[in-house]
């Protein structure tokens, strides 16, 4: 089963994307060429701030839904504190507070 990625793209206006892939590098190709979704055609995407991996399509939906909830400056700071990490298996909780679990 392919793992599933929740990713955050921040654009060139400033503002902050939020997506979800099985091959995040493929989708981000995708927005920058302007064929991906509705939002980073009007709002076209300057770097990817972090990506966070789900065993499942499931545990990534409910992780994009809980990022989606953060402030602007709370998923700034999430996606700063998942690049500070050196391994790249850590993944949000889906509960009602993104938090990094092992």
């Amino acid at each position: 089963m392919a793992r599933w990625y929740v990713y955050v793209i921040e654009c060139r206006d400033g503002s902050l994307y939020t997506g979800i892939a099985t091959d995040v590098e493929r989708r981000y190709a995708i927005h920058v060429a302007g064929k991906g979704a509705r939002y980073t055609r009007s709002h076209p995407p300057s770097r990817l701030l972090a990506r966070f991996e789900h065993a499942d399509r499931a545990a990534a939906s409910k992780a994009e839904y809980a990022i989606k909830q953060l402030t602007p400056a709370r998923k700034r700071a999430l996606c700063a504190s998942a690049s500070a990490k050196a391994d790249s298996s850590h993944k949000i909780d889906s509960g009602s507070s993104p938090e990094f679990t092992s």
